[in-house]
């Protein structure tokens, strides 16, 4: 049975953990074909090693991190870091961590966070699934400035594609 890891972390202010697992148990194949190991760590520069170790300890095929960084210049700097540390990790285990960060100054008011958290949070788990076991639904995607979080930027462009 395949795995797929999700990772969020204490310092968020949303569980977007909770939203991650919700989207992918309804993904056909939960319990069947595929299940979630699930982890939380203190916060988002935690990340990287949890990812990694969900690869090499428990097998995961890809993984879900989610992290919510404060709106303070020094969690800016911080995010970044932990990014760096998530694309390691990737490089290391040559498996596809998928970044899902919030950030606090998206928006001006708090509470506006909460639908973006959930629409990141499931479409990313989605996109995860669709790795896994539907890459063509990416496929078909490319190039339309799909959003996670937010609606879709749409496309500037007709597709050139052909056959793929």
């Amino acid at each position: 049975m395949d795995r797929i890891g999700v990772v969020d972390t204490m310092f968020a202010r949303v569980d977007m953990g909770g939203y991650a697992l919700d989207e992918l148990k309804s993904c056909p194949g939960y319990g069947e074909r595929f299940e979630v190991v699930y982890r939380t760590v203190p916060g988002f520069k935690d990340l990287a090693v949890e990812c990694k170790r969900l690869v090499e300890k428990e097998g995961c095929a890809v993984i879900v991190a989610l992290g919510m960084p404060g709106r303070a210049e020094i969690d800016q700097v911080c995010a970044h870091e932990a990014s760096q540390g998530i694309m390691m990790a990737q490089l290391l285990t040559s498996t596809h961590i998928l970044e899902v960060f919030v950030h606090e100054n998206e928006e001006e008011d708090p509470a506006a966070l909460v639908p973006v958290c959930e629409d990141r949070a499931r479409k990313h788990a989605r996109n995860a699934y669709w790795m896994l076991y539907e890459p063509e639904q990416l496929t078909r995607r490319a190039g339309q400035g799909v959003r996670q979080g937010y609606a879709d930027a749409g496309p500037i462009a007709t597709s050139t594609k052909t056959g793929a």
